[in-house]
């Protein structure tokens, strides 16, 4: 017995409630034809489809051995990555690999995923079992993500890369890329270092001056130094967060003597 049939034979007999995201979401030939609208092509292999949208929770809950859309993730993350390397390539001809390294990784990464996954209402089409929807909350966010990828993968499959570039460019890229948002580096520890490497002067040097609070409200304060000279002092709740705080402050005073 193939995916598509078994799939047929326990999902579509399912009772659905009405009252979870995740539920209706039978692939029936109605649900397909939205499937359809969403990506702008016509299905012409439903198992793709089907393997794509099938989280392994409801292949563990119904003891099945099939396929779920792990493979087709990992494919699909492939495809998108290469999509968005080959756009900004192509369109910031005047930046270097690592602006273009960071603008892509924010494109792609999670948090960007799940805003693209909810824009075209993806989490009414996920197939899951019935403990991952009593933990919805917890896990929607890898979930709507992991999907994304894997839709990506079944349509590069269905109808290759122009397809899936079309899909990419209409629903991910040009609606961030309007956004300044995906065009600002956040990476000051990184810009910092990059400073120092083009100056041939020593490299940063963190560390932490200072903790305050309870065990679980921590307080972290960070001075930055480069060779004998303090540049920055930040704070945060993580020591990430106040390095990166107190290498903007050292990158503000660099600016500012210019």
């Amino acid at each position: 017995m193939n995916f598509f049939s078994w799939f047929r034979k326990i999902v579509l007999r399912r009772r659905i409630k009405n009252d979870n995201p995740f539920n209706n979401c039978e692939l029936s030939e109605e649900r397909l034809k939205d499937l359809e609208k969403i990506l702008g092509v016509r299905i012409k292999n439903k198992l793709y489809y089907v393997q794509a949208l099938t989280h392994r929770s409801f292949l563990e809950a119904n003891g099945s051995n099939c396929m779920s859309n792990e493979r087709m993730e990992f494919l699909g993350d492939s495809v998108l990555s290469l999509i968005v390397a080959q756009y900004l390539f192509e369109n910031f001809p005047e930046e270097d690999e690592g602006f273009l390294t960071k603008i892509r990784a924010k494109l792609v990464n999670r948090f960007s995923l799940v805003k693209f996954a909810s824009r075209l209402s993806i989490s009414d089409y996920i197939i899951v079992g019935n403990h991952l929807q009593r933990n919805l909350m917890n896990n929607s966010k890898s979930v709507m993500a992991d999907a994304m990828e894997a839709i990506i993968g079944a349509l590069f499959l269905d109808h290759g890369i122009e397809a899936c570039r079309s899909f990419v460019f209409k629903n991910l890229i040009k609606p961030n890329l309007e956004d300044d948002y995906y065009l600002i580096d956040e990476n000051f520890k990184s810009q910092l270092l990059e400073y120092t490497q083009a100056n041939k002067i020593p490299t940063p040097f963190y560390e932490v001056i200072k903790e305050d609070g309870p065990q679980h409200e921590r307080v972290f304060t960070v001075r930055v130094s480069v060779g004998d000279k303090e540049m920055g002092i930040g704070l945060g709740r993580t020591k990430k967060t106040a390095e990166q705080r107190a290498a903007r402050i050292a990158l503000r005073s660099i600016h500012s003597r210019r």
